[in-house]
């Protein structure tokens, strides 16, 4: 369905050999059948996905939000955590692809490796072995490095940022990796139990997970390769990397650690992992408020909304972690739509610095109106996707830890301040023509279309959001 609507919508077919009884594609045909044949396999994993999702049934997020602490608390959320994942996962690689759609990459590499991406995050959002996620979730930053290497950037700083985020991601968590190997070479199992663990073994596999996952939130202080990784890397590649790869570290901790760990261990651990995600929000928002590359700046916002998602799992309620899920799904959505916004602009005017655009929205109204609904969805505005999510997080931590809610709320602030700037310097003021030598160009139909995809979703998962509630 997708697929056809997309041919219709942005005219690949040329018009002139319809009307003459032929059927002829527009550009190379081979190059657009390969594409075709990977978005179609796109709609085919995206249905089956929602096949399942209409299959088993589904929990009500406005029952049972605060109970704590409790062995059993994350017993419903355990069945229901793979398939919207899932779901996102090729509902976004089709976004991605689109995207390239009319890009200079070669047309064999780019759906190859988006395929590969699509069996590593499949794999991981439907294994309940934690020795087989961690190699889908190893194997997941290949075709990634491969994509910001021959896909990313003309300059040589794209060499550095491909080995910053192989570095961090394959060593952050290769200790774990040597762990279950030997708790394989000696029990002959591949899984850790709770029931294999002794006390102090618990502590140091507490630990291991969470330098794993956190790197690839990212957490700080283990977020200095994403801003490297998006200012290099294509605007495809930077929106599987926000929507997708950033959500593997915590659905591992929701998925692993969660039920792995008794309640007293994840008590003993929790001051240091609510101290290192309320730093990682405050830290996100400020910097985020003072960048002036577009990439850069979503980049940052986006280690904010982790480490506030984050927060609500470390909360140890169900309010927190439904929360948490709630709001890495919808960040999946607001973060691919402003990363393609910005590289809308970007492949137009060669540039992504924020001081030399201004008035768009008398010249670009389209794109104005885009940049509006993403923007406000990714401050959590009421109708949007993002403000139930925050609003469970914040009753969560009200809850449990209200020592950290002003550091929070001052987190949340720096990364509002942030997006509203933003908005302000592209869309009103002075009109910068001088910039630029050709006329100022609106959305065209398959920028229209992937938006208004996108658009749609956020504006579904908010009014969803607000009848629940009510």
């Amino acid at each position: 369905m997708f697929t056809l609507w997309f041919i219709f919508c942005t005219g690949l077919f040329d018009k002139a050999s319809i009307l003459h009884g032929q059927v002829k594609f527009k550009g190379t045909m081979s190059n657009n059948i390969i594409k075709l044949i990977t978005l179609l396999s796109f709609n085919i994993s995206l249905a089956y996905a929602a096949y399942l999702w209409k299959a088993y049934p589904q929990f009500n997020p406005t029952t049972e939000l605060l109970i704590y602490p409790c062995e059993n608390l994350w017993a419903e959320l355990q069945h229901n955590l793979n398939l919207p994942f899932l779901l996102l996962s090729t509902f976004i690689l089709m976004i991605a692809l689109l995207t390239s759609w009319y890009s200079s990459v070669d047309v064999i590499l780019l759906s190859c490796l988006l395929l590969l991406i699509e069996v590593c995050l499949v794999g991981s959002f439907s294994c309940t072995n934690l020795f087989v996620f961690l190699l889908f979730f190893e194997a997941s930053a290949l075709p990634i490095y491969i994509l910001i290497v021959y896909c990313g950037s003309s300059r040589r700083e794209r060499l550095k940022a491909s080995y910053y985020f192989l570095f961090f991601t394959l060593y952050g968590s290769i200790s774990l990796l040597l762990l279950i190997l030997n708790f394989y070479s000696l029990r002959h199992v591949n899984f850790i139990d709770e029931s294999m663990l002794s006390q102090q073994a618990s502590y140091s596999i507490w630990i291991l997970l969470f330098i794993a996952f956190a790197v690839k939130i990212p957490l700080f202080p283990f977020h200095l390769w994403l801003p490297y990784a998006h200012v290099e890397a294509s605007t495809a590649t930077s929106i599987i990397l926000a929507a997708l790869m950033l959500k593997l570290g915590g659905y591992g901790m929701l998925k692993y650690m969660l039920p792995l760990f008794t309640i007293e261990i994840h008590l003993f651990f929790r001051p240091l992992a609510l101290l290192i995600c309320v730093i990682g929000t405050v830290y996100g928002g400020l910097v985020a408020l003072r960048q002036l590359d577009l990439k850069r700046q979503v980049a940052f916002s986006s280690i904010a909304h982790m480490s506030f998602a984050t927060i609500g799992i470390f909360t140890l309620s169900e309010a927190g972690a439904k929360g948490a899920m709630y709001l890495m799904l919808s960040h999946g959505l607001t973060s691919a739509a402003l990363f393609y916004l910005i590289g809308v602009l970007s492949d137009r005017y060669h540039t992504r610095s924020i001081m030399v655009y201004g008035g768009l929205l008398s010249t670009m109204p389209m794109f104005s109106f885009f940049l509006i609904l993403s923007s406000l969805a990714n401050i959590g505005f009421p109708g949007t996707s993002g403000f139930l999510p925050e609003l469970l997080i914040i009753i969560s931590i009200v809850s449990t830890s209200p020592f950290i809610l002003f550091p929070v709320l001052v987190g949340m602030l720096f990364t509002t301040a942030s997006t509203l700037v933003l908005l302000l310097r592209l869309l009103f003021g002075q009109l910068k023509l001088l910039y630029f030598k050709s006329s100022w160009i609106d959305l065209t139909k398959i920028e229209l279309y992937i938006l208004s995809i996108l658009s749609s979703w956020i504006v579904l998962m908010g009014l969803y959001d607000v009848l629940s509630i009510v």
